[in-house]
């Protein structure tokens, strides 16, 4: 399959796109800086103006781009987090729309803040209701933009991604004061983390791109979330590291503002959707996800 990605050159596109190349797709990455990176026989590099009538007939699109969460969400920080999600997708809208043949399907990526934060609520698919705070305003708008490919007959699903763990992203953050033997509970230590490992992340996309039968909101989460308290504990335990320190919630946000939200918040969140579809987790379980990502390392 001929198959679109933006955000190919990110965390997560990066893994995707070497999936997609083990299987044999070719893979068209849309990029704001093309003639940085080498085409290949089946990886091409195009901008946001290519003309649409000159690409192949493309059979997925895959919506990855965004300004990353990580660092202090000063007010243009947080403008860049809503603004780079909308106009890329807008981007990608308005390609596809110019397109004969539409795709038959676009995942466009999304987040698990869209429910808000909770200690105690369960949230599934079945939840429409969204959160209050920035960033459920964000992943409403980001949502309501991709949902345009809907109305161009595009079966169209959104990928509500959970705590990333892998050799980026959240896990660095998160495991340096354990290696630095300073590692605790945060806060209460009672706040969910629902979190996924990034080969379940890549295979569930995967998934999703092959059965025509799933399309809307799609948690993107291990159905196993943890405390802060246990997963930070499992962490120590992994790494071989004392679990002892813990890091008061008024310090956390003073270090990292309302970015701390991600951290001293939770949520529990569960990925009922692709469950009821007999999705075969690679890493249901903590430990075993982490065991893999840091004794690899």
């Amino acid at each position: 399959m001929n198959i679109l990605i933006t955000g190919g050159t990110g965390f997560v596109g990066r893994h995707l796109t070497k999936r997609l190349l083990d299987e044999d797709h070719h893979v068209y990455i849309l990029t704001r800086s093309p003639d940085l990176y080498q085409n290949t026989d089946k990886t091409t590099y195009i901008s946001y103006q290519h003309n649409a009538k000159t690409l192949p007939v493309l059979h997925a699109v895959v919506n990855l781009a965004g300004e990353s969460l990580f660092g202090y969400w000063t007010r243009k920080k947080k403008k860049a987090i809503l603004t780079s999600r909308i106009e890329t997708t807008q981007a990608v809208i308005d390609l596809m729309n110019q397109m004969d043949r539409k795709p038959s399907v676009f995942i466009s990526g999304s987040a698990i803040g869209f429910y808000g934060t909770s200690e105690d609520f369960i949230f599934t698919e079945g939840t429409t209701k969204s959160g209050e705070d920035f960033l459920a305003s964000v992943v409403m708008e980001w949502e309501k933009t991709a949902s345009q490919a809907e109305e161009m007959g595009i079966r169209t699903v959104y990928t509500r991604f959970g705590v990333i763990l892998g050799e980026a992203g959240a896990l660095p953050l998160m495991d340096l004061p354990v290696k630095w033997f300073v590692g605790g509970r945060i806060g209460s230590g009672e706040q969910w983390i629902s979190w996924v490992h990034i080969t379940d992340v890549v295979e569930l996309i995967l998934f999703c791109l092959a059965n025509e039968h799933i399309d809307g909101p799609v948690n993107v989460t291990a159905p196993n979330p943890m405390r802060n308290k246990e997963f930070t504990r499992t962490l120590a335990n992994v790494l071989g590291r004392p679990y002892w320190l813990p890091a008061p919630s008024p310090l956390v946000r003073v270090g990292l503002g309302q970015m701390s939200q991600l951290i001293t918040k939770g949520q529990y969140v569960l990925p009922r959707k692709v469950e009821t579809f007999r999705y075969p987790f690679r890493y249901p379980n903590l430990e075993g996800a982490l065991k893999q990502i840091l004794q690899s390392e």
